[in-house]
């Protein structure tokens, strides 16, 4: 295939406070599905258009990039929004251990995990970081259907071997058979037929330290180091959590990690939401990043990510969705989320203090920052070049279709365009996902 193009107006944010308007923009996408080039309206327009290879956005689309969901468990899916009520602790063992026992069962993996992806691509996500179960047989049907479907994944066989908080029915016999499990999917992801330009991605995935052992947590942490794979695991997100860690090993989750050696540049860190100045110091300095899921948290967390501190701190920040602890599979749920907590933490929740007294000033982020992190500093967070309409980013984009029926999202003439991405972040929904681009290929329109 040769070269072809998209041709209109495109919104993308390389930094939390800044948005660029590319307008009546050319990107011309070459044959290896990544950004050759982007140009004004000339000459290469009709070009491209008598050639057949001109995508043109009609009145009132835009391309954005692909959203990037840091975060989110695939066997959870049918749990979406149950269950909400309980701390988290029990809802783990009463609910969510149980639900995932069941991917044993092939059929029933491969049913779940087919539509979880197809609705994941309709509401405009391109690249999914998926924790899948202990079951390696599902995992690998999890890495197939991503390819299938042609969304990017990097997906992680959990790894949970320690009796005192993983049920009988659902964890690893032993730290040896969940590493050597972890390398047989790092090698079936390796040799995927079709996975040549590394669309799918295997990650090394401790659950957290409360269900791992210490052999198994420094088993996956040398195995990080002889692969080079990317790692995710949960850190501090409640304060049950966290203490759990700082009682069992007299230090907080980031130190202990690292420790075991399991936070590096590809470290993910889902949550965060209690570490401290030094752990957000370790993380920085690590290069690893936190998955801000704003929607979960309001239900298992205890408290608030202060994203601004640590945009401010320098610590890499990306978005998730935390299915199903965050009960919509929709990105720009939580980017909305985002902000709507950073107000509340900037201004505080309580009538009965004075206001003076009441939130933490300097806290907030705009709908411009929330753009940023669902799109390029998901790139940033996974060490990928995604998320921007540059030369040599892979296209991953959506057309937003604002005239699209059945939609909140409205526009009128007097909306410029930072109005128009402010509107598409408060109000776009899956019947506004025109087009789907993942490294170049058209995967859904």
């Amino acid at each position: 295939m040769t070269e072809w193009a998209v041709l209109g107006t495109a919104f993308h944010a390389p930094s939390p406070d800044r948005l660029e308007v590319l307008e009546n923009a050319l990107i011309v996408i070459g044959a290896d599905g990544a950004i050759a080039r982007v140009e004004g309206h000339g000459q290469s327009v009709e070009n491209f258009r008598q050639a057949g290879r001109l995508t043109e956005l009609g009145p009132r689309q835009y391309l954005i990039p692909g959203l990037v969901d840091c975060h989110i468990h695939a066997p959870q899916w049918p749990q979406l929004g149950k269950a909400l009520d309980v701390p988290l602790e029990r809802w783990l063992q009463d609910y969510t251990f149980k639900l995932e026992a069941r991917y044993a069962d092939e059929g029933y993996a491969r049913a779940m995990y087919s539509d979880l992806v197809a609705t994941l691509l309709a509401n405009g996500t391109t690249t999914a970081v998926y924790f899948a179960t202990l079951h390696l047989p599902a995992t690998q049907i999890l890495a197939e259907i991503c390819l299938d479907q042609g969304q990017r994944a990097l997906i992680g066989r959990v790894a949970m071997d320690d009796p005192g908080q993983c049920p009988d029915t659902y964890r690893d016999p032993s730290a040896a058979l969940a590493i050597e499990e972890t390398r047989r999917f790092i090698d079936f992801v390796k040799a995927l037929p079709g996975n040549d330009r590394d669309l799918i991605e295997p990650v090394i995935t401790p659950r957290f330290i409360p269900a791992c052992t210490d052999e198994l947590l420094q088993g996956l942490g040398d195995l990080a180091s002889e692969t080079g794979c990317a790692i995710q695991t949960h850190c501090s997100e409640s304060d049950w959590e966290h203490g759990y860690v700082m009682d069992r090993c007299g230090k907080t989750d980031a130190a202990a990690l690292a420790d075991f050696g399991l936070m590096t540049r590809r470290t993910l860190l889902a949550h965060g939401n209690h570490v401290t100045k030094a752990d957000r110091d370790l993380i920085r300095d690590k290069g690893a990043a936190i998955a801000h899921c704003p929607l979960s948290n309001a239900y298992f967390a205890d408290a608030v990510l202060p994203v601004r501190t640590c945009l401010d701190h320098g610590v890499h920040v990306a978005l998730g969705t935390d299915i199903a602890g965050g009960a919509s599979p929709s990105l720009f749920d939580s980017a909305r989320m985002a902000v709507t907590m950073s107000r509340m933490l900037e201004t505080g929740v309580d009538p009965a203090r004075p206001r003076e007294a009441r939130g933490t000033p300097g806290r907030r982020i705009d709908f411009v920052a929330a753009f940023h992190l669902a799109t390029a500093a998901g790139g940033v967070a996974l060490d990928l070049p995604i998320g921007l309409f540059r030369p040599g980013y892979r296209f991953d984009a959506l057309v937003i279709d604002a005239s699209a029926a059945g939609s909140n999202l409205r526009l009128y003439a007097e909306d410029g365009p930072s109005d128009i991405v402010q509107k598409i972040i408060c109000n776009a929904s899956p019947a506004n996902v025109a087009k789907v681009w993942v490294d170049g290929k058209l995967v859904r329109s």
